[in-house]
C-alpha cells in the first residue's frame, strides 16, 4: 500500500473508497490535504455481514458526500456472490467485483482516467491484498495514509484535525450499550487503551469491534444531524437511524 501518492503519479483523477466512516473518510481528507484530484466517492452498499466493506449506515454516505462537495457512486448488492462463496475468501473475491466494475465504468468517464484510489485499511492484509490486486488490474495507484500506522496516533490526529466521530456499532466483550450513540473523543480513547489491554480491542476498531460515522470534518461544509434509537441484543448492538440531515 503506497502511503504517499507517488511523485510521478499517473495522470488522470481519483476516486475514495468511502463508507462515511472515520477510516475511509481520513484517507479521504488526507488525500485532499495532498492535493490529489479526488473527482468521485464511491460507496459500497454490502447485504448482510462482509469481509471487505464497512457494514452500517452506509446509506449516510450520500449525506456525507453532499457536505463534502463531491459526487457519489454507490454500488449495490445485486451482483454480489457471497452467499455462494463457501470459504472467506471467495467470498471477499466475490465483493470486490461490483466495485472494480465501477471503477472500470469510471475509468472511462474520468477526465484522463482513472489515477488512484484512496483506502482506509489500517492492519487488514486480508482487505489490502485484494484492494491492491484490483488497483493493479485497473492500472491504478493505491493512497492509503492509515496503513500500518500507530493506531492511537491515528485516532489523536483525527481529533486535532476536527473530526466529530460517532460510534454507530459495536461488537466486542468490553463495550457495552453505553457505546451506542457515543462521540470518539479523548476519554473514549483513553478508555478504549484499556480495554485493548483488558480485552484486546483494537483502539480504532480494526478487528470489527465497533464501526463509526463520521458527522463532521475540515473536509465538510456541514455536519451530519442524526435521530436514532438502539438495537442491544446483550453482546452486541447497532443504531438504528430514524431520521438524518445536514444541520444548516
Amino acid at each position: 500500500m503506497t502511503e504517499q501518492p507517488s511523485s510521478v503519479a499517473r495522470e488522470g483523477q481519483w476516486v475514495s473508497l468511502f463508507s462515511g466512516g472515520k477510516d475511509s473518510s481520513w484517507a479521504l481528507y488526507r488525500a485532499l490535504e495532498s492535493g490529489l484530484d479526488v473527482s468521485r466517492l464511491v460507496t459500497v452498499h454490502p447485504e448482510g455481514d462482509s469481509y471487505m466493506y464497512h457494514v452500517p449506515a452506509t446509506r449516510l454516505a450520500s449525506l456525507a458526500a453532499e457536505s463534502v462537495g463531491i459526487p457519489l457512486v454507490e454500488v449495490e448488492p445485486d451482483d454480489f456472490e457471497a452467499d455462494d462463496a463457501d470459504e472467506s475468501g471467495a467470498q471477499g473475491d466475490a465483493e470486490l467485483r461490483p466495485l472494480e466494475a465501477a471503477l472500470t465504468d469510471l475509468d472511462g468517464d474520468l477526465s484522463g482516467g482513472l489515477a488512484g484510489v484512496t483506502a482506509g485499511a489500517v492492519e487488514s492484509e486480508y482487505q489490502t491484498s485484494r484492494i491492491e490486486g484490483m488497483a493493479d488490474r485497473l492500472d491504478a495507484e493505491v493512497f492509503a495514509p492509515l496503513w500500518q500506522e500507530n493506531p492511537r496516533e491515528l485516532a489523536d490526529a483525527m481529533l486535532e484535525a476536527g473530526f466529530e466521530i460517532t460510534i454507530i456499532r459495536v461488537a466486542a466483550y468490553g463495550l457495552d450499550e453505553s457505546w451506542l450513540g457515543r462521540t470518539l473523543d479523548e476519554q473514549a480513547i483513553a478508555e478504549l487503551e484499556d480495554l485493548n489491554e483488558s480485552h484486546g480491542v483494537h483502539i480504532l476498531g480494526e478487528g470489527g469491534e465497533f464501526e463509526t460515522l463520521v458527522t463532521d470534518g475540515p473536509h465538510m461544509d456541514r455536519a451530519i444531524e442524526l435521530e436514532y434509537s438502539t438495537r442491544w441484543d446483550g453482546t452486541r448492538g447497532t443504531l438504528k437511524i430514524e431520521d438524518a440531515w445536514l444541520a444548516e
